[in-house]
């Protein structure tokens, strides 16, 4: 059964459309997604890394991660609403490229945020990472949107693969690059204000990236807006009350939402804590840190691609169900310590099931997406799109606020740090009992 025979609201008249690895624009727009994410995670690493405190500093400073987290996904909570208005509004190949635009306004800002780091400190890398999450608050709708627009029904699960793919190798090299200069360029006994600075020669390559981007973004096919008639009311910037109709009156699509943005609140506190047991329990630095953090990338990549071909053009709840039993077994194994502190697994252990995670959390994450971009009308795929990133992001600054309260319950207790990942998979799973994709007996 294909993606037009299960969603009643999916177009049906694509059979002009090229196929998938035929297809120009498709591969523009993945190539866009991919130097976008490496920007975005290259810079937020950067700052995970430098905010996380060891030896001498971790008796007088507190882990910032959660507060890096929470200013990067705070505009996605205050914004969507609004970019998914102007997704369905204009063409979304329009906003696209103005999304693109303001990364490189970005990126700028963040060479000179690290090379005055001595005036500006942590503050000004805040602002720039909060600019960065309102740039990428904006491209979310439109990046998304515009797959079920110009490519085939049928296409979508391998589409969402592929690009999910590529997105989670642009986050292995983003992470590992992160480390790599984290190591290199700055100086880990002398005080941040002196060794920070150094960064701005490795960030400044983010601004050639974004450049290649907004080229890239220039492939991407013209697409007609999908509500050139929609007017602004200021129920855009949360949820209009015919998307709430939608939702009202959908509840598996509502369900599949929920899903969703539960499995990033627990993707988010599980990125802070792999950095907190690479650094802290570990005791590594942080360019072993940063490959653990990218392991995980490896694995949704794997996974990804292993679900877009095992839906086989619908969203397969049997795939699903696979995935989301195989992040709460990973987890669980992750969390495990033996007596005094020793990690079961160690460093090569760790690895081998963070791949494993991944691998989970592609099989889980490509169906319920695909379910999420066809499910709704025609007219609302955008604005749609806003509310799942809203919610998703609503659940990622969530997860540095409840990673803060975790990580301290931890150090109270003198408990190791893989603990943090019980806890984790304890929060997943109500969705491994409770949520079932439509199909699912």
């Amino acid at each position: 059964m294909s993606i037009d025979d299960r969603f009643p609201h999916a177009e049906q008249s694509d059979a002009h459309l090229p196929g998938l690895y035929q297809d120009g624009a498709f591969w523009g727009m993945t190539a866009t997604q991919l130097f976008g994410a490496f920007n975005d995670n290259l810079f937020k690493q950067l700052m995970l890394l430098l905010a996380v405190p060891v030896g001498a500093a971790a008796v007088s400073q507190d882990d910032q991660q959660w507060l890096a987290t929470v200013v990067f996904s705070l505009p996605f909570v205050l914004f969507s609403g609004y970019a998914g208005f102007l997704s369905d509004r204009f063409s979304k190949r329009t906003i696209i490229l103005m999304a693109k635009m303001g990364e490189l306004i970005v990126m700028t800002l963040g060479v000179l945020a690290f090379a005055n780091y001595s005036r500006t400190g942590y503050t000004g890398l805040l602002v720039v990472l909060g600019l960065m999450g309102t740039q990428s608050a904006f491209f979310g709708p439109s990046k998304y949107g515009i797959l079920p627009e110009m490519l085939r029904g049928s296409d979508l699960p391998r589409a969402n693969g592929l690009i999910l793919m590529t997105t989670f190798l642009a986050i292995i090299f983003g992470t590992a690059s992160a480390g790599v200069l984290g190591q290199w360029l700055v100086d880990g006994n002398a005080p941040l204000a002196e060794s920070a600075g150094g960064l701005a020669r490795g960030s400044a390559f983010c601004i050639g990236i974004a450049v290649v981007g907004i080229v890239t973004a220039m492939w991407i096919r013209r697409v007609p807006p999908a509500r050139p008639d929609l007017r602004f009311r200021m129920s855009a910037l949360t949820m209009t009350p015919e998307t709430r109709a939608v939702l009202r009156n959908d509840l598996p699509l509502s369900a599949a939402i929920l899903a969703s943005c539960t499995f990033w609140l627990v993707s988010g506190i599980a990125i802070q804590s792999i950095n907190s047991l690479g650094l802290v329990q570990l005791e590594l630095g942080k360019q072993w840190t940063s490959l653990l953090t990218a392991m995980i990338g490896v694995g949704i990549a794997v996974g990804a691609v292993t679900a877009g071909r095992m839906c086989r053009g619908r969203a397969d709840p049997r795939v699903v169900r696979l995935g989301v039993w195989g992040i709460v077994a990973f987890l669980l194994i992750l969390s495990i310590s033996l007596p005094g502190g020793q990690h079961l697994l160690g460093f090569w252990g760790s690895l081998v099931v963070l791949m494993l995670v991944g691998v989970s959390a592609g099989l889980f994450a490509i169906p319920v997406q695909v379910y999420i971009q066809a499910r709704p009308p025609a007219g609302q795929k955008g604005r749609m799109i806003a509310v799942m990133n809203q919610a998703n992001f609503i659940a990622i600054t969530l997860s540095g606020v409840i990673y803060l309260a975790m990580d301290r319950w931890a150090v109270a207790m003198d408990w190791p740090r893989s603990t943090l990942f019980v806890m984790i998979a304890g929060l997943f799973l109500p969705v491994a009992l409770f949520y079932r994709l439509p199909g699912d007996k």
